[in-house]
């Protein structure tokens, strides 16, 4: 037999043998994966023995340098610093361990700039001079150099005042005190003092006049009619409530932002000077001033060209030549964002929206009291919010019929969906309106928790998700059944009918609130689409209407079946201009500022509105569910989760075999059942139907095979409509 060769004919050499790592190179190779927590572990022991011999040193002692720098650079501030960077030391060590509690970024930030301001405002109050710094008092040598030159400059009270409020800031990243949360406790703080002053002087209240802000006139400029918000509040046009409904004092009533002329003048001639640099002509014509942008609209001129028999001929400018300027637009008029609509929906101009320099919030009140919301007079009304000319936007749900929300994180599509949950059960009672609530992300919804609207408890995991919409599907076609005993085509005619019955009951509205469906999609992709394409396709007559939301509107989440049964889509700011034709069949939506900026594609609309969300804050929210827990009756008990047994049901077919179901159904037709019969009658191979054999018998629905042989008796009772149920049954007893 030949010798092995390479292919160059040449005899391979063999390598050396691999000698075994000496004793030291094997320590290293063992401490090289917890390098990071020995690094650690160093950190925290230098720092803390640092930290003991400043303790039990005088105050003129100065044994070491690197001791004495410690102290003479911070002052009392070394003991602190000392401390946080043990602290990072020993976090670093026990880095895979559970931590309970993780530090975020901006507290690290607010604790240094906490302690750097301190030193100065230190050195300012105890009025140390530089050899007292030298040895460590008023904040060291780094609180005398942070506020000398300032104190040189602007004098001891800016100064003073600067560092103060260096503080306040440092202390509200500390704690994740925002600007936002400082609006909300100052609202809250208005709202609680206008209470007050009620209580106090009632008549007072009553004697005076209701004041009402007359409306400016419209600015002409140019003969350019601004159409913007007034602070007008007249009486508000709210139905006959129910008395255990919330009462409207619940919601805070915020405030409406004004508009400068001279802004609105300056903007529209910054857009007639740019399209006049690029050589086309337009002139603003109208303004619309909403909540989050100004509306511009831009009526398109003509520009003058010789035509081939050399006179001069007139042509319109086009409207994509106005659009593709967006970009030199936003730069003329330093918007961070602009967007161009060309053209606005049955006017002739095109419209350019500037995001307005402050931001009004739009708050739930003044939605509900507005005359289009009380023109809707339904159940299932809901504020949506106001759109760019500030008009307020509600819509019906039960004419969505189902809506889908998409939107990145931050956009506001959370928060959107709290509002419109808040508002159904501002206005329904629990006998009116059923809640159904799925949240994979275990954050946004656990508020509702309490509600009495609400089926069950949020759900937050993936599995009982699925259960909670077969469960949907077993209830649409329950309330179908119904609905043929009474020859109703829909909820409503139902409850007619059914009000003057005493053997029936008036079914409620069932609105279903999805927080993520990307999660569900990528866990259970077949089971999420195939039943909410079934819920979509044929729930709007028995009252059951979806609210779906997700974070990334991309075609795997957002399938074909999926877009085409939710004809009402809602999309906040995406990343780009894909995610927006995913979502809208449009681009626009990678364009909106953030923070309640919307676009709102009704079923019936041509394009997309743009709108500025609701706002309703957590303790507009706690009051509201606080309210329903407190007007309940004391032996009242939350509606239990009715797809538990489905749950349970389908856990167990996911355990055994899925076609275990459609097996019992075949097996109640006979007395005698076979594994080939199983082969034959659901088209599968012997092993399979052998084991669904043996899950039959392990459920006592079939004899022992001993007896039987290859023939087995069926224990099934003919009169037991769902074998499989009866059996869960018996195993939770």
């Amino acid at each position: 037999m030949a010798r092995s060769k390479s292919s160059n004919g040449r005899r391979k050499k063999k390598s050396p043998p691999e000698t075994p790592p000496t004793w030291d190179e094997r320590l290293i190779n063992s401490l090289t994966p917890w390098r990071v927590e020995i690094i650690g572990g160093g950190i925290f022991l230098g720092a803390m023995l640092i930290f003991m011999a400043l303790l039990s040193l005088p105050e003129n002692a100065c044994p070491g340098v690197f001791i004495c720098l410690f102290r003479e650079l911070f002052g009392w501030g070394a003991y602190p610093l000392l401390l946080s960077i043990a602290a990072g030391g020993l976090y670093l060590t026990l880095r895979k361990v559970d931590h309970p509690y993780h530090p975020r970024i901006s507290q690290v930030i607010g604790f240094e700039l906490l302690l750097l301001t301190l030193l100065p405002l230190s050195f300012i109050i105890s009025g140390a001079t530089l050899p007292e710094a030298h040895l460590g008092k008023g904040g060291g040598l780094v609180g005398w150099a942070l506020s000398v030159p300032l104190l040189d400059f602007f004098g001891s009270i800016l100064t003073g005042l600067f560092y103060l409020a260096l503080l306040a800031y440092s202390v509200s990243l500390l704690v994740g005190f925002g600007y936002d949360d400082l609006l909300a406790w100052l609202n809250h703080l208005s709202q609680q003092l206008q209470q007050w002053a009620e209580k106090v002087a009632p008549q007072e209240r009553e004697a005076q006049p209701t004041a009402v802000s007359p409306i400016p006139p419209p600015i002409m400029a140019d003969e350019v009619n601004v159409i913007e918000e007034t602070a007008v509040h007249a009486e508000p046009p709210i139905r006959g409530r129910d008395p255990r409904l919330p009462p409207i004092t619940l919601l805070e009533e915020g405030t409406t932002v004004t508009l400068s002329p001279t802004d609105i003048d300056a903007k529209a001639h910054t857009i007639e000077e740019t399209l006049t640099h690029f050589g086309l002509t337009g002139k603003v014509t109208q303004i619309q001033r909403g909540p989050a942008v100004t509306q511009f609209g831009v009526e398109p001129g003509y520009i003058e060209k010789p035509g081939p028999d050399g006179k001069i001929k007139r042509q319109k400018i086009r409207v994509g030549q106005i659009a593709a300027l967006r970009k030199d637009l936003a730069l003329a008029l330093a918007a961070q964002r602009l967007r161009i609509q060309a053209p606005v929906p049955g006017k002739g101009v095109v419209g350019i929206e500037v995001p307005n320099d402050e931001i009004s919030i739009v708050r739930l009140r003044r939605i509900i009291e507005s005359e289009a919301f009380y023109k809707l007079n339904t159940p299932t009304a809901v504020a949506l919010g106001r759109d760019v000319s500030g008009e307020p936007v509600a819509i019906d749900l039960a004419k969505m019929p189902h809506l889908l929300i998409a939107g990145t994180t931050g956009s506001g599509k959370s928060v959107s969906i709290g509002a419109m949950i808040a508002c159904l059960v501002f206005n329904n009672t629990p006998e009116e309106l059923h809640l159904v609530m799925v949240d994979p992300k275990k954050v946004e919804f656990i508020r509702f928790n309490g509600l009495p609207h609400l089926i069950g408890g949020v759900e937050v995991e993936a599995d009982r998700a699925v259960g909670v919409l077969r469960w949907l599907t077993a209830e649409m076609d329950r309330r179908y059944e119904l609905f043929s005993q009474l020859n109703a085509r829909n909820l409503s005619g139902y409850n007619r009918k059914a009000a003057g019955m005493n053997d029936r009951k008036k079914l409620p509205y069932i609105a279903v609130f999805i927080d993520e469906l990307a999660d569900l999609m990528h866990t259970y992709p077949g089971d999420v689409e195939r039943t909410l394409c079934r819920l979509a396709q044929m729930a709007r007559a028995t009252g059951i209407h979806l609210v779906v939301a997700t974070q990334r509107p991309s075609t795997d989440v957002i399938t074909g079946l999926i877009k085409a049964n939710f004809p009402a889509r809602i999309s906040f700011a995406v990343a780009s201009s894909t995610d927006s034709r995913v979502i809208l069949d449009s681009t626009g939506a990678d364009q909106l500022l953030g923070k309640g900026d919307m676009l709102f594609l009704a079923p019936d609309a041509p394009a997309p509105v743009r709108v500025q969300g609701v706002f309703v804050n957590d303790h507009e929210i706690d009051r509201i569910v606080s309210h329903w827990q407190n007007v309940m009756p004391d032996d009242f008990e939350p509606m239990p989760a009715p797809w538990e047994s489905l749950i349970a049901k389908y856990a167990l077919l996911d355990e055994t075999d899925t076609l275990l179901e459609q097996a019992i159904d075949l097996i109640q037709k006979y007395d005698t059942v076979s594994t080939s019969l199983l082969q034959r009658r659901l088209r599968i191979g012997f092993p399979r139907a052998a084991r669904i054999m043996e899950h039959l018998y392990e459920m006592g629905l079939v004899e022992d095979p001993k007896h039987g042989g290859k023939t087995r008796k069926t224990y099934v009772d003919p009169e037991d409509e769902d074998p499989l149920d009866s059996y869960l049954a018996d195993q939770n007893e």
